[in-house]
């Protein structure tokens, strides 16, 4: 008690015993959940920081997405201790730490789920005399995670609505905020879509109890935001606060009998009511007013009286609210049901968060109190269970030594409200089903009768000198948290929770479909037999029972809530009041139980699967021993061995700091393992990845194989003909090759030519084939564009070594012998072979001038030679094959031929005989000779320009040779006209 007035006075709301929170209601705003907080708390371990809800959150999340395990956090308090505000802060924090990389469907769910609270605030909570956003129903989510541990999505279970507050407030309360928050918050118009007025005071069901103003106009932007954001479509909206509306209308029916008929008073609320839930004015008031029974298969009609009307139309409300309530949630969870497949769900887990009504002690408690009490029963002796008896027992099962702290098991105050056939629900539900006119009284005297010796029960009748207990109205219940006296009145109805079935088929044919669809029931026909529904109480007893066995199978984490005061004061700590908080939450014993026992224990196979990378020892596995022995080794040497006992299957560490330790090293050597298993990991990826690349290679080479040899096959099957072809086959279409074989085309085309040609030159000597292949090369070049070029002849090549035309051969031979041992004489020529061609020829130079003179055309060189009279001397002036651009004749039967040289100094050339004009065509020759040599230096084609007129460059000046025909000339010459170079032609020359 000390340490939490302490804690208080300095605003420290948060304290831990052991792993339990215990959360001071501050009543005011503390500045202690931003960012930057989040930050400090995140990934932390509990102890690491000051007491925080955050701790608790993240440990919850870490076990989730560490161990891959279910986690449950139970917040639990009185009314107006601070449940509501813990689970939002909670919520707050799993939303800010997750998601990390930005996915849109994470983010859509954690605002769906942060969203959704204040929606259910708005429906689901009510100002009280302790609390003003006291929850008026019981809530646990389910907060579902992918195997990334990021929300993808969740589920809300709802648990007994306070619907009678709908109807009914005790003094100093309010109806649900949603009825205000429509009054106070909806514009003119809206309000007179739904014949309302803005004055609470004017509705039944709001003026019984407080008038009190709160955020009312920003909650109803708050709340209408909220609908979008979680996708609620317009029609649904309107839906909503339309029956909302309605309630309130037909809060204000008045019954009133006339001449013994009942009649409905005020006709205007009846007729808004209708129109808001979309049904007929005269059927909703048939339904008011009458009521359809069938017997036997007869169906009659029987009239209400006051009372009996009045009764239906608060259950109606009540109804109505409750099934519009839980349609919301059941909407709500469309919104956030995980969208993957079952495949997918299977890897996912989940954090509870459990935000459930308080314990509650009125002025007045009736059924809802009883419930809502049994609820908190529930829940201490989970609390008792998982905290403080299975730990004693544990201890002693492990063989730990222990002394057992005693402790209060509330199973005996459960038991008094649940047991079957005995407990006073059973005794509820066997008073319901009794036949005749059973009262609340009648109730009370069984209950008296049945637990008149149970030590936690007494009413007046048990105990006449109790003058606390009203007479034939109260009974007493001795709660874990203290004595409740409950009025009886009521408890048989609640219970019974009745509704005609006259309303379930009228708001059924509703034309609203939304509001159709929560009244299923309503299709059935009147005349069906159906059994009798189960009472509310024991509805509420199963919906417990499978709470529990819910939060059984998750790892807890505890929220213990504390109100300093009842005056709602930031500063005033109410020592007594706190004082019995504590006692009935459990906190003592709990205190007591942690400071003698352990803050961790595990089996030993888990404790040294998750921490055997920390010793040399255990790492990778340990063999010489049982998991307990590779345990123990661990412990030792890391020097814990004072702060640990062995249990029978598991070790017991006692103080945080070891465990701490542990998870530290641990982290530390988490990097290095990750590191070895993606070195692994890559490895085994590569070497897989290089198997099936080169199982893909063998496939891939036996595939084009075969498609080679498919196309192959084709190519032979085509040309098996071919040798009897005139054209040896070159007339025959080659089929398309196949991708693999599109390399090969070209070799087998090559392959297909040489054949073909082979064919062709087999009938022709070995010693003609050079020529023949001169020929081919000049034919190519030539184009076709010059008739006449010798190729009828036979080609010689070196003329000049020929005594014939030649009558200086040796002079010329001497000269060639020279040239050639002098490495191409004084023209920097690279030196030669042999001589390819030798002529004589007619030069036409730069000074415009033409002179007789001779060249020959080696393996590397054209050398131009002096005439015959000077006996073929070297003039010094050669072009390298390799040097040249192009070569240039006419189309014609004259010997013109041009070398173009890139020295912008071309050899302008006309093959003439020794003392005449050739008889033979030698240009065809030359061509062939120097373009075959060009291709051998250089491997590329020479150009061969054919033409009338050649323009060439002569001192680097640009000319054009023309051709000209003249009747009286016999013999071709050159001369100089107009900057042009005439080249004169006998006429038969010209083409």
């Amino acid at each position: 008690m000390g340490l939490l007035f302490n804690r208080f006075q300095v605003g420290s709301i948060y304290t831990y015993i052991g792993e339990v929170c215990v959360s001071m209601n501050p009543y005011r705003q503390m500045n202690i959940y931003g960012p930057e907080t989040i930050r400090k708390y995140k990934g932390r371990e509990l102890f690491e920081n000051a007491p925080h809800v955050f701790a608790i959150a993240d440990a919850a999340y870490r076990v989730l997405k560490q161990r891959h395990q279910d986690t449950c956090i139970l917040i639990s308090g009185e009314s107006g201790a601070g449940k509501t505000e813990a689970s939002k802060i909670i919520m707050k924090y799993i939303a800010a730490v997750t998601n990390t990389q930005g996915q849109n469907e994470i983010e859509r769910v954690k605002n769906v789920l942060i969203q959704s609270n204040s929606i259910l605030e708005t429906f689901g909570n009510a100002k009280t005399n302790r609390n003003d956003n006291s929850s008026r129903f019981g809530k646990y989510m389910d907060i579902e995670f992918d195997y990334k541990a990021d929300p993808v999505g969740g589920i809300i279970t709802n648990y007994l609505l306070e619907k009678s507050r709908v109807v009914q407030q005790q003094p100093g309360e309010r109806n649900f905020h949603s009825f205000y928050q429509l009054l106070r918050g909806a514009n003119d118009n809206e309000l007179r879509q739904y014949d309302l007025h803005k004055e609470t005071s004017k509705y039944h069901y709001l003026n019984q109890g407080s008038m009190d103003i709160l955020t009312e106009k920003s909650d109803y932007k708050g709340t209408c935001n909220a609908f979008k954001t979680l996708g609620f479509q317009a029609d649904e909206v309107q839906t909503i606060w339309r029956t909302i509306a309605s309630v309130l209308h037909l809060g204000n029916v008045e019954f009133q009998t006339i001449e013994d008929e009942l009649v409905i008073s005020n006709k205007s609320h009846l007729q808004s009511a209708a129109k808001l839930l979309q049904v007929t004015e005269s059927e909703l008031s048939a339904a008011l007013t009458k009521r359809t029974i069938a017997a036997g298969g007869n169906v009659m009609k029987k009239d209400h009286d006051a009372t009996q009307a009045e009764y239906g139309k608060d259950a109606l409300a009540k109804a109505i609210y409750d099934r519009l309530f839980t349609w919301i949630i059941s909407r709500i969870n469309r919104a956030i049901l995980f969208r993957g497949s079952k495949t997918q769900a299977r890897f996912n887990s989940v954090i509870g968060v459990l935000d459930i009504y308080g314990f509650e002690i009125f002025d007045s408690n009736s059924f809802e109190q009883f419930c809502i009490n049994y609820c908190n029963e529930k829940l201490q002796q989970l609390f008792i269970e998982l905290v403080l008896k299975q730990e004693q027992e544990e201890y002693q099962r492990e063989g730990i030594e222990w002394t057992n702290i005693d402790y209060f098991n509330n199973k005996i105050i459960c038991d008094l409200v649940e047991q079957p056939h005995k407990g006073i629900i059973a005794i509820m539900d066997e008073a319901c089903l009794s036949v005749g006119n059973v009262t609340d009284d009648t109730l009370l005297g069984a209950m008296d009768k049945n637990l008149s010796k149970h030590p936690h029960y007494t009413s007046r009748q048990l105990k006449p000198a109790d003058k606390e207990l009203k007479h034939r109205e109260d009974f007493r219940i001795t709660h874990y948290a203290g004595d409740v006296i409950y009025n009886i009145n009521g408890f048989i109805e609640k219970n019974k929770d009745t509704l005609y079935q006259d309303f379930k088929r009228l708001l059924h044919n509703s034309k609203d479909a939304n509001l159709s669809e929560m009244w299923p029931e309503g299709a059935q026909d009147i005349k069906k037999t159906t059994k009798r529904p189960l009472t509310a109480g024991t509805l509420f007893q199963r919906s417990m029972a499978d709470l529990v066995a819910t939060l059984l199978k998750k790892e807890p984490f505890y929220v213990r809530c504390i109100k300093p005061n009842d005056i709602k004061s930031s500063t005033v700590f109410d020592e007594e009041r706190v004082q019995h908080q504590v006692r009935y939450l459990g906190l003592l014993e709990n205190v007591r139980v942690r400071r003698a026992g352990f803050v961790h224990r595990q089996r030993y196979d888990k404790f040294l699967l998750r921490y055997k990378m920390i010793s040399q020892y255990t790492w990778p596995n340990f063999r010489a021993g049982s998991d307990r022995d590779g345990v123990r080794v661990l412990i030792e040497e890391k020097g814990f061995a004072q702060d640990v006992k062995y249990g029978h299957t598991k070790i017991f560490i006692r103080s945080p700091r070891t465990l701490f330790a542990l998870e530290q090293q641990r982290n530390e050597m988490i990097p290095h393992i990750v590191t070895l298993l993606q070195k692994q990991v890559r490895g085994w990826i590569a070497r897989r990845n290089y198997k099936k690349i080169k199982a893909a290679q063998v496939i891939m080479r036996a595939y084009k194989t075969y498609k080679l040899r498919s196309y192959v096959h084709e190519l032979a099957q085509r040309f098996r003909h071919a040798k009897q072809q005139r054209d040896y086959g070159r007339s025959i279409q080659w089929p398309q090759p196949p991708l693999a074989g599109r390399k090969a085309e070209a070799k087998l085309h090559r392959i297909f030519d040489f054949w073909r040609a082979y064919m062709i030159l087999r009938k022709y000597p070995r010693s003609e084939w050079p020529q023949l292949r001169l020929q081919i090369i000049a034919a190519t070049a030539i184009a076709g564009r010059r008739p006449y070029w010798g190729q009828q002849r036979k080609w010689l090549g070196d003329y000049l070594a020929n005594s014939q035309d030649n009558s200086g051969y040796d002079a010329y031979s001497a000269n060639v012998r020279n040239l050639k041992s002098s490495g191409g004489g004084g023209g920097g020529g690279d030196g030669f072979r042999q001589v390819l061609f030798s002529s004589f020829a007619k030069k036409f130079n730069k000074h415009n001038k033409q002179a007789d003179r001779a060249f020959i055309v080696t393996d590397t060189n054209i050398y131009k030679l002096d005439g015959i009279k000077k006996k073929f001397r070297n003039m010094d002036r050669s072009i390298a094959i390799r040097e040249l651009t192009s070569i240039s004749i006419t189309p014609g039967r004259d010997q013109l031929i041009v070398f173009h040289s890139p020295k912008n100094n071309d050899l302008v050339f006309a093959l003439q005989g020794e003392v005449a004009p050739l008889k033979e065509d030698r240009i065809g020759e030359l061509v062939g000779i120097v373009c075959k040599k060009y291709y051998d230096v250089t491997g590329t084609e020479l150009r061969v320009n054919v033409g009338a007129n050649i323009a060439c460059r002569l001192g680097e000046k640009a000319r054009t040779i023309v051709v000209e025909a003249a009747s009286n000339v016999e013999t071709a010459s050159f001369r100089h006209a107009a900057g042009n170079i005439i080249f004169e032609v006998p006429a038969a020359y010209c083409v």
